[in-house]
């Protein structure tokens, strides 16, 4: 569960998909319309022939009495237990329940990706800021020398993962439905179905979204937040734990530059108020601008 927006329910349906094996996916919401008509059709043997309403307090020949008062008034008077206040209270101990398991969690995957010496990247980005596109780059031009192995995180759709497959790259799609993020048990679930080999590079693109996956600790061995030139200077600022918690920020879309009215030395004086211990690549994804600096970073941690 998300202590910011509550998602992380059962409700949420998460899939964890191979597109090579699924070649088509509809989520369905299993939302469960309880719809109960309760229809009381009593036969009585004799006819009345009044114009009021009737009270029938006497007994039929049934195993129960009737107190025919039609319409039926439920109201049920539940009685708790506890206090409103308690209430409130239960869902912070909820919370911080699901949050201390997610680090268990991630816990076991660190070990994990240890023992097989992988290095494990948690992409993250607002949606649009080219995670996806920077992700496609990589691993077409380094996939014959560090082999690769992604999971691919969105509430819905093959989408990206297919792109991935299209490199010859093993992915997996976890699909969160109403979830806002990938949790540790997620990635737990997903490096099974991958089995990545050793001496690896594990790329986990997380769901678009600036918020709630700072709060959720996959495993990973670095975090890497992706923001674009076309965001502002001030998205550090108004999201400071998101990069108060990443080691690595990449700016993409510099090849637009010449179009916007942004200052990219502000952004990253920004950035740098909330974690100074930030490392910047300044990159075109889709033109190829920067992205020898970032190779090298990934052939040295690899």
């Amino acid at each position: 569960m998300c202590g910011t927006c509550g998602c992380g329910s059962e409700e949420n349906g998460v899939r964890i998909l191979n597109p090579k094996e699924v070649h088509t996916h509809q989520h369905h919401d299993h939302g469960h319309n309880h719809s109960h008509s309760h229809s009381h059709s009593h036969s009585h043997e004799h006819a009345h022939d009044h114009d009021h309403p009737h009270d029938h307090s006497h007994t039929h020949s049934h195993e129960h009495p009737h107190d025919h008062d039609h319409p039926h008034d439920h109201s049920h008077t539940h009685s708790h237990e506890h206090p409103h206040d308690h209430h409130h209270k239960t869902i912070i101990e909820v919370e911080q329940d699901i949050l201390q398991h997610n680090e268990v969690m991630a816990a076991r995957n660190r070990g994990y990706f240890e023992a097989k010496n992988i290095f494990a990247l948690n992409l993250v980005s607002s949606p649009g800021s080219g995670k996806t596109a920077l992700l496609e780059r990589t691993l077409q031009d380094l996939k014959n020398e560090i082999p690769f192995y992604v999971i691919e995180g969105d509430q819905q759709t093959l989408n990206d993962a297919n792109r991935i497959a299209a490199i010859e790259i093993p992915v997996m799609q976890i699909n969160t439905g109403k979830g806002c993020h990938l949790e540790s048990d997620m990635i737990y679930e997903a490096v099974k179905k991958l089995a990545p080999q050793d001496n690896s590079v594990l790329m986990i693109e997380n769901v678009g979204n600036l918020v709630c996956p700072s709060m959720f600790n996959l495993g990973e061995s670095k975090r890497v937040v992706i923001i674009s030139t076309t965001e502002g200077v001030d998205k550090p600022l108004k999201y400071p734990d998101m990069f108060h918690t990443s080691d690595i920020c990449i700016i993409n879309k510099i090849d637009l530059l010449p179009y916007l009215d942004i200052d990219l030395e502000e952004l990253k004086k920004n950035a740098l108020k909330v974690n100074p211990k930030l490392q910047f690549f300044e990159i075109s994804a889709t033109k190829g601008e920067g992205m020898e600096a970032w190779y090298t970073w990934l052939r040295e941690n690899n």
